[in-house]
């Protein structure tokens, strides 16, 4: 039997549970609706459970990009949560906001409301930092964000040799001047991890003006005289008067197009009725793309040995009880944002440091397969471009909703990328091969040394590179009369009264970092945006 709302919002990830803690709280009636399950799962909590989540069925879309020609006709796989929390409940935690300018571009290309004040006022909401109070950080938000507890003794060798190879240190990168080398800040907090569900539906599930729905998958948005009625779902059909859609940069253009709001052609292909002609849905995807230099160490003090499953499950025991540990803690803690080129005038690669080698290949025991014990000591960095110039798209696989989406990133298709990452390598080399490094620096296994020329890094790089989790830009925001845009500033879609599309998928362009903490602060801004209008 249908359901009727003021608001319903559609995927309860990053920004969806920010939106509709926010919402509940001005007396609307919201329902909250998730494909997913309620996410009781203790291993949610533990942070070194984050390599073992994103490669699980569990909690997970589990979706795989169509084979990329510019990966060696490799398909690549983009885990996307599929629980309370969405994506925040099994990544990596990472909190980076962005640069100023990321904001500034979306404000000045004739997005108001989207400046870099606007968004520092609404992440000041949304923090509450562990460190020093200063005018770049909230104090009280229902979020809290640290330093994440990780400590390592080759994190340490990795500052000290970036400061070696001549690049400033930062004690923040999420406060100017937003680059050099440094540690990172987490959604982590008492040993355990702070998805959106937790630190933002928890303090309000009670609410009666709250509904939160799982296991509800949504199917398609019903439409009726350019206005959006209700989504029909796998739990029945819900109303009210207005909708808002939340599933990322993937599964919202894919419900969009279910409902006949997209490009015309791909869906009269699909003989689904046309309600909105919107060019723009599913095409201007982007996403980070990494590759990893990893060395051997000649000494065992990395976190290899906890790929055995004796020291494993002792060190899941240790966080689930007493949320200490090594798994109480992210182990990419250390990184940087440099330039590729001295000559530019920002940052445009970022590095996650990892005191052992790619978790990549890890297995766990009814949750990813068999366990996996390590294959020698090691240590590893990744990079990745921080704003490419590559563009993909998200289509219809067939008109059936269950059927999974086709996802083509074309990583790759734009040269200046190769080039970006290739320098990313070399600067990555440079800080490995620094004085910090002695005495526990061994072989380079990854790319080797034989791979030096552009050439050779690039057939490397095709082979190797991987994406970074960071998908964004497939509904995005656009002026008045911008063809290719879906939502215009206030997130309203075009030609389709009473819905909203408000996730990564809404982005312009790419953030410089980390997309959990530019999601949560569309859902914010979403939020900001439907009090005004009301």
């Amino acid at each position: 039997m249908p359901v009727g709302s003021d608001v319903l919002v559609v995927g309860a990830g990053s920004a969806g549970c920010v939106l509709a803690a926010r919402l509940s709280a001005t007396g609307r009636r919201v329902t909250l609706l998730e494909a997913g399950g309620r996410g009781r799962n203790p291993l949610l909590r533990v942070p070194l459970m984050t390599g073992v989540l994103l490669r699980s069925r569990y909690a997970n879309w589990f979706y795989h990009t169509e084979p990329e020609p510019g990966l060696a006709g490799r398909r690549s796989f983009w885990p996307r949560g599929r629980v309370l929390g969405g994506s925040s409940a099994i990544n990596g935690m990472v909190w980076a906001r962005g640069r100023p300018s990321d904001y500034d571009a979306w404000a000045q290309a004739g997005l108001p409301g989207w400046s870099w004040d606007d968004a520092l006022r609404a992440f000041r909401g949304i923090e509450r930092f562990a460190g020093s109070v200063s005018e770049w950080h909230g104090s009280d938000g229902p979020l809290p964000i640290t330093d994440g507890g990780a400590r390592h003794p080759l994190l340490d060798r990795f500052v000290q040799a970036g400061a070696q190879a001549g690049h400033g240190l930062t004690a923040d990168f999420n406060a100017p001047p937003y680059e050099g080398v440094g540690r990172y800040h987490f959604t982590i907090a008492g040993g355990q991890r702070w998805s959106a569900a937790r630190a933002f539906l928890d303090p309000v599930r009670r609410h009666a003006n709250l509904r939160v729905v799982t296991g509800a998958r949504a199917l398609r948005v019903l439409v009726r005289n350019g206005r959006a009625l209700g989504v029909q779902t796998t739990r029945g059909l819900f109303h009210a008067e207005e909708i808002v859609l939340c599933g990322g940069a993937v599964n919202s253009p894919h419900l969009l197009m279910l409902s006949g709001i997209g490009p015309a052609d791909a869906l009269q292909a699909h003989t689904i009725p046309v309600a909105a002609d919107l060019p723009g849905v599913g095409r201007n995807l982007q996403d980070h793309l990494l590759v990893r230099v990893e060395h051997a160490a000649t000494q065992p003090v990395t976190l290899q040995s906890l790929t055995r499953v004796d020291r494993a499950a002792a060190a899941l025991l240790r966080a689930l009880l007493f949320r200490s540990g090594p798994a109480a803690s992210f182990p990419l803690a250390a990184g940087f944002f440099l330039r590729s080129d001295p000559a530019l005038e920002e940052p445009d690669v970022q590095a996650h440091f990892l005191p052992g080698l790619t978790t990549a290949t890890l297995r766990v025991p009814g949750l990813a397969g068999p366990a996996r014990a390590g294959e020698g000591h090691g240590f590893m960095a990744n990079v990745c471009q921080l704003r490419p110039h590559s563009r993909g798209t998200v289509g219809l696989r067939s008109a059936d909703p269950l059927a999974a989406p086709l996802i083509q990133p074309n990583y790759l298709s734009d040269p200046r990328d190769r080039a970006v990452l290739r320098a990313g390598v070399r600067l990555l080399r440079g800080i490995f091969a620094q004085p910090a490094w002695d005495g526990v620096r061994g072989a380079e296994l990854q790319p080797g040394p034989e791979v030096q020329s552009d050439a050779a890094l690039d057939a490397w790089i095709a082979r190797t590179a991987d994406t970074v989790y960071h998908p964004v830009g497939t509904c995005r925001m656009g002026r008045e009369g911008d063809i290719g845009a879906v939502v215009d500033a206030r997130l309203r879609v075009r030609g389709v009264a009473g819905l909203r599309v408000a996730d990564a998928s809404v982005m312009p362009r790419i953030t410089s970092g980390n997309t959990n903490a530019p999601s949560m602060l569309v859902g914010h801004r979403c939020a900001d945006f439907m009090e005004e209008d009301t």
